[in-house]
């Protein structure tokens, strides 16, 4: 198959992006958008996407907001079916969804490993085989799911996140590998702390942040920009060759 390597444009293609409503999901919804392709907001409460609807409506795109707690197969199973018939496709889903607050491994619970487990792993699992079913009926498509540095490092206190993201990774490759016959491509990102709604309780603390920054060879943690840019990379054919990668946005932390 030939394809232009320099094609990171979107034109004509369709995603569907988990947890959309804010941080990283948000800034990979329209950073899409802004390539060409029209987008399927996953969003927890339907009606909480903001002004980001009508940001990617005023780039010209088509978007649909969708019921989608990635907690609850059948609102997987719901929405992804909604976004097929309402967008005749899809052709890039973005895993973004997940949780992970601190807890020491000796103070987690039962609830903490379950509710972790249930929406990093279990509900990106799921997502990727109800979107990988239409993928495959349509001849192929691109999934990037949303990883971590954590799934490479040990992170203290961040023992069950760091599990569920180092599945991640590897459930990546498994996909990459069942799923190629079906010219389905399967990568995921990995990032560093990144400034969102969800990490300024932590992030907001000079001191935290500082040391976080130390740890970084470029010294900064990153934006919700710089991990959507490799987003819309992957799912571009420049990245027609790449499947089973997980791409490190981390600013050096995992390479010393």
């Amino acid at each position: 198959m030939e394809t232009n390597p320099l094609a990171y444009n979107l034109n004509g293609k369709v995603a569907l992006v988990t947890a959309a409503a804010r941080g990283i999901g948000r800034a990979c919804a329209l950073a899409l958008a802004q390539a060409g392709a029209d987008v399927a907001l996953g969003l927890r409460e339907k009606d909480a996407d903001g002004d980001l609807a009508a940001e990617i409506a005023a780039l010209g795109r088509r978007v649909l907001p969708l019921q989608m707690d990635v907690r609850h197969m059948a609102q997987i199973q719901s929405a992804v079916a909604e976004a097929a018939q309402f967008f005749g496709r899809i052709d890039i889903l973005v895993n973004n969804a997940g949780i992970g607050a601190p807890n020491p491994a000796e103070a987690v619970t039962e609830k903490d490993f379950d509710d972790t487990l249930a929406v990093n792993l279990k509900g990106t699992f799921f997502t990727c085989q109800a979107v990988g079913r239409v993928m495959m009926a349509q001849g192929g498509g691109r999934i990037v799911n949303i990883g971590s540095q954590a799934g490479f490092v040990a992170l203290p206190t961040e023992a069950v996140y760091c599990m569920s993201k180092a599945a991640i990774a590897h459930l990546t490759k498994c996909l990459a590998l069942e799923w190629a016959p079906h010219h389905i491509n399967v990568n995921a990102v990995a990032p560093t702390f990144i400034e969102t709604p969800g990490t300024v309780k932590w992030l907001g603390n000079p001191d935290f942040k500082a040391s976080v920054e130390k740890r970084i060879p470029l010294g900064r943690v990153g934006t919700p920009e710089e991990v959507a840019g490799p987003v819309v990379f992957l799912a571009s054919e420049a990245a027609s060759l790449i499947t089973g990668a997980t791409l490190m946005i981390d600013g050096g932390w995992t390479i010393q």
